[in-house]
């Protein structure tokens, strides 16, 4: 299978939300799912039942927001606190950005081959379930 060149294919987007998705189903809490290429741009998304309905965007934007900065957006939430030197940062880039967690980037040698971005829940099971993906994403590209 394969599982990127440059970009995650779609394949492999849908085996990345298949886990996380057992994830959100073990701690009982519906969840939206998004995977993206390194640009940001949508790959896939699964909206489960009873998901909130803002959670798609926010989800979405997790996942452009670990792709534009290509970190995990957890590492965000202390440095735009107010006073910190990126205080207002989710306010630029068309308001896209997000700050706390729940988007991973997707590396294969280094390399952001894509992204993932969790929303439903609280913060931590958010990044409990985008892991459960990261997991699965690097058990593919082992």
């Amino acid at each position: 299978m394969n599982v990127v060149s440059e970009s995650i294919t779609l394949s492999t987007a849908k085996e990345l939300i298949d886990a996380a998705e057992e994830a959100a189903e073990e701690i009982g809490v519906s969840m939206v799912i998004t995977v993206a290429n390194p640009a940001g741009n949508l790959v896939a998304q699964h909206r489960m039942d009873d998901a909130w309905l803002a959670s798609v965007s926010i989800s979405r934007n997790k996942a452009y927001t670990a792709a534009a900065l290509q970190m995990p957006t957890h590492e965000l939430a202390d440095p735009t606190q107010p006073g910190e030197s990126l205080w207002g940062l989710q306010t630029t880039d068309e308001n896209r950005l997000v700050v706390f967690g729940g988007g991973y980037p997707l590396e294969v040698d280094g390399e952001i081959v894509g992204t993932i971005g969790v929303s439903g829940g609280e913060v931590a099971q958010d990044m409990t379930v985008a892991e459960a993906g990261v997991e699965r994403f690097d058990e593919l590209t082992a």
